[in-house]
């Protein structure tokens, strides 16, 4: 059947899409299942970084599954809502998390990935939201990240016609940060958790919610909020070991970090 996996390795942790004989296509229970590591991602102090993945080398994820999840929401038997957890919507993982986009990105794991933060893709990935063909539409967060994250008529090209896109088009537009060769794409995403893992963890949660938090609010409202979450920064104290380490010239040892490992290699 498959389901959702997480592995950890030191600070960070590895969630899949494991279903690789149907593409990683999601079922009902692993939408809860995805939902639920993302809280054990946030609510677990050894933990700082996270890269979401799909098993096999053919598919990231393809989205709901036609033969189960598809029908029971277009049927009624449950609201899209449901949903939210697995798809970050309202969420409080202010942790980072990393997309390591390893073949097919369509439908819902494509709106899954539009929830993470870092996003690289393998050469061979392919990129696309096909709900307009079959009647229904991208509601797992894209209606409203999409056009927020990518110029308009890009974000309405992909809605609107549901083709397909190479990863070197998602890159043009702006849904990824690289592409690389797919033997590469787990090791290179590895190498950048490894470099989150080595910053401070306040700063990097701060950024990530005032960024989720702050993009709806009038502008000087904004920066009134943005103003708070720095000084809850500045007098952090990570903030006061990291200019220590500065003045000292050493690596700092983040507060933070003190519960984290560094990976197995």
């Amino acid at each position: 059947m498959g389901g959702i996996t997480l592995e950890r390795d030191g600070a960070v942790a590895i969630i899949r899409f494991d279903r690789p004989d149907k593409l990683n296509a999601l079922t009902l229970a692993m939408y809860d299942e995805l939902g639920a590591a993302f809280a054990e991602v946030r609510d677990d102090d050894s933990l700082a970084v996270a890269i979401l993945t799909g098993a096999g080398d053919r598919a990231f994820c393809v989205g709901a599954d036609l033969t189960e999840s598809i029908p029971a929401l277009a049927e009624g038997r449950f609201d899209i809502s449901e949903w939210d957890a697995a798809h970050q919507k309202h969420s409080t993982l202010f942790k980072p998390v990393i997309a390591a986009v390893n073949g097919l990105c369509l439908g819902g794991g494509f709106e899954i990935m539009l929830s993470t933060d870092l996003r690289i893709g393998a050469d061979t990935a392919e990129f696309g939201l096909p709900e307009s063909g079959v009647g229904v539409v991208p509601a797992g967060g894209t209606l409203t990240r999409l056009t927020r994250q990518i110029p308009y008529v890009w974000a309405m090209e992909l809605m609107l016609l549901g083709d397909r896109i190479p990863a070197a088009q998602a890159l043009r537009y702006g849904l990824l940060n690289d592409v690389v060769p797919a033997e590469n794409l787990l090791e290179t995403v590895l190498e950048r958790a490894d470099r989150l893992v080595r910053k401070s963890g306040t700063a990097l949660a701060t950024i990530k919610e005032a960024v989720l938090r702050l993009g709806d609010l009038p502008q000087h409202q904004a920066f009134h909020s943005e103003a708070l979450y720095g000084q809850k920064a500045f007098t952090a104290p990570d903030a006061h070991e990291g200019l220590t380490a500065f003045t000292d010239r050493r690596p700092p040892n983040f507060p933070s970090r003190h519960n984290t490992k560094p990976r197995s290699t």
